[in-house]
């Protein structure tokens, strides 16, 4: 067996560390909001390089605290992707906003900014970009887009905590930045949590009211709020991950870059690549600060295949993990029904949908356990053969 990824691994590596973490918090028997959760905040700030963040349940209430907090809410439109997962838009529709979707790009799978100024209405409030699989969007032009009209930027950072865009990590470029600590996150906790960053100390103030029941004082409330508190327990387990995330992010990054090389050349499949300053894609991990525009932190590694089901048939047939995120765009949702988007509407969304598969990635892969991966997949894509005979002899 080859998971598509190993947390147990992730744990005994850290375990002592871990243990007692939650028995400190055990002991003082502090369980909300306590010295954890304050310290964890101003650990993921300094470590993001913004002034203030924000522990809540977890990320999807980040989204919706942050909107909520920038005053985005009924009759407004938010432009965003719709190849993600249902909390972007999740997030959206609860603060009675409406999703205006444009295509993404074909190499990143993040929203193109090429297509966000032709969807902008008079209705258009917010800008909610997702920094998909770990990577980074291009975020000069969205930012550059919003200034000109008046926009508000949301980043949906759940997939990419220690990503970078020229240098600079995401989450600080726009109004606010939400994470996801959903355990199978690159910065996993052993439960739900999340976090909301931001530069703006109005923005910070409301959404630490708002996940409080909407009050300052204890038994006052100005408005209503949600109990969407993070951990205690999880801001002490995060807090000892955080020392090891730059490690685990490097080590991902470099099971990137082993894929692409023993997959190089296999007819029918695509590889993620990165987009360099220059206009130009570079191989995955091939690290050249100087001419890099964006560096992916791979929570994904994400192929495409034309004959996508076939493989992915044969990789659970010989119990290697992959999973396919997402088989149905968010306007093919039935929840979305409302917003009549038919067929084609969206082609690189649609496409990607059709043909895209992720495969194991977690710090702790071998490269024995990448070799067989990438045997299967050549013999499968490439040579329209059964891989499973490449397993057995492995």
């Amino acid at each position: 067996m080859i998971p598509l990824c190993d947390l147990k691994q992730q744990y005994l590596a850290i375990k002592d560390d871990v243990d007692e973490a939650i028995r400190q918090v055990l002991a003082e028997c502090q369980f909300i909001l306590g010295p954890n959760v304050k310290a964890f905040e101003s650990e993921i700030a300094e470590y993001c390089g913004c002034p203030f963040a924000a522990g809540v349940g977890n990320g999807t209430d980040a989204m919706h605290l942050a909107l909520r907090a920038l005053g985005v809410g009924p009759g407004d439109e938010v432009i965003t992707t719709p190849f993600t997962f249902i909390a972007t838009t999740e997030a959206i529709g609860i603060v009675g906003a409406r999703p205006v979707f444009v295509d993404i790009d074909p190499v990143t799978f993040n929203i193109d900014p090429a297509k966000i100024e032709p969807a902008i209405t008079d209705r258009t409030k917010a800008i909610l970009p997702v920094h998909l699989y770990g990577q980074p969007c291009d975020m000069d032009p969205i930012t550059k887009i919003a200034s000109q009209h008046n926009l508000l930027v949301v980043e949906d950072c759940a997939q990419a905590i220690g990503a970078t865009y020229k240098g600079r990590k995401v989450g600080t470029f726009g109004d606010a930045g939400c994470f996801s600590f959903f355990p199978s996150k690159n910065l996993g906790a052993m439960g739900d949590g999340g976090m909301v960053v931001t530069n703006n100390p109005d923005v910070y103030e409301r959404v630490e009211m708002l996940r409080r029941h909407g009050g300052k004082v204890k038994y006052h409330h100005s408005e209503l709020g949600l109990n969407s508190r993070l951990d205690e327990l999880q801001a002490a387990i995060l807090r000892v991950k955080l020392r090891h995330l730059d490690l685990w992010n490097d080590y991902r990054r470099q099971n990137a870059y082993r894929y692409n090389r023993m997959l190089a050349g296999t007819a029918g499949l695509t590889c993620p690549a990165e987009h360099g300053s220059d206009g130009t894609f570079i191989p995955t991990g091939e690290d050249q600060p100087q001419n890099n525009l964006l560096r992916c932190v791979y929570h994904q590694y994400t192929l495409l295949a034309d004959n996508r089901d076939d493989v992915v048939a044969v990789l659970k047939d010989l119990d290697i993990g992959c999973l396919v995120y997402y088989p149905v765009p968010l306007h093919f949702q039935e929840v979305h029904v409302n917003l009549d988007c038919r067929p084609g509407r969206f082609p690189v969304a649609e496409q990607v949908a059709r043909c895209c598969f992720s495969i194991p990635m977690f710090p702790e892969l071998t490269e024995e356990q990448q070799s067989v991966v990438a045997a299967v997949l050549k013999r499968t894509v490439a040579d329209g053969e059964d891989g499973r005979s490449v397993y057995a002899a492995a």
